[in-house]
């Protein structure tokens, strides 16, 4: 039983594994391309799509696959149900109308992080990010998540430093990543202008809760000739209460 048992959770990771390359894709990809992205055979990828697809959570154009309607049903089911979007929602429409900028909820997913709630300002940003991106936790607003690792999931984020440079195509190196926590730390919060969008500045911070358990990323951005980075700054101070009040309010709806 338990030789059944350690291989049904096998064929769960790998199901899961192709999942998170097909909604990772650009497009659709191809049975190889798949294959690549996971590290296995055709044969084993080849079984895992047509299960997925018989359950709507792939679906095949052509010779390509990506992933299907069923996927947006479970996103549509999380957003109903999070908790943490439905007490940041209201927060989030105050701060973004009061700014005039986009203000943007992240929760984090292994080493990335997933915009999970996005309300648009007056000034728009020039490029559409979509609710369930997933984006790195060593740019931008993923500092605001990373800044609470202890050093054992700092150095495992260091593994991803050079798979995901910053939009110039650098690398962070870890040093440069460990000297922008501190400087959040002592601060509170993390401006980036064109960090990891150009003709963006924002600023981020940490969402936590009462306790100081972390919960996501709240972050304010808007085109930099807009919105300098002085001004964040200035404006660092709604965030972080904008945030506060979103810990709080998770915490009421125990």
């Amino acid at each position: 039983m338990a030789d059944q048992g350690s291989s049904t959770m096998r064929s769960l990771d790998r199901s899961l594994d192709v999942l998170d390359v097909l909604q990772r894709a650009p497009g659709p990809l191809r049975l190889s391309d798949v294959a690549q992205g996971t590290g296995l055979t055709l044969p084993t990828v080849s079984r895992i799509l047509a299960t997925l697809q018989a359950r709507g959570y792939v679906a095949a154009e052509g010779r390509r696959f990506r992933v299907g309607p069923s996927v947006l049903a479970a996103a549509h089911s999380f957003l109903v149900n999070d908790r943490l979007v439905t007490a940041a929602r209201p927060f989030l429409q105050e701060l973004a109308a009061s700014t005039g900028l986009t203000c943007s909820l992240y929760e984090r997913v292994g080493f990335d992080r997933v915009l999970v709630a996005r309300v648009d300002g007056r000034f728009p940003l020039r490029y559409e990010l979509p609710i369930g991106r997933c984006l790195p936790l060593h740019l931008g607003a993923g500092k605001a998540i990373s800044v609470d690792f202890d050093e054992d999931e700092l150095s495992a984020l260091a593994g991803h430093l050079e798979r995901h440079p910053d939009v110039s195509g650098v690398g962070l190196d870890r040093g440069a990543l460990v000297d922008d926590l501190d400087a959040l730390r002592r601060n509170g919060y993390h401006v980036s202008v064109g960090e990891r969008a150009v003709g963006v500045a924002a600023v981020s911070v940490p969402v936590r809760t009462p306790a100081g358990e972390p919960l996501g990323a709240l972050s304010l951005a808007g085109p930099v000739e807009q919105v300098p980075a002085a001004e964040l700054r200035e404006r660092a101070g709604e965030v972080l209460r904008t945030a506060a009040a979103v810990g709080e309010s998770w915490a009421r709806g125990l």
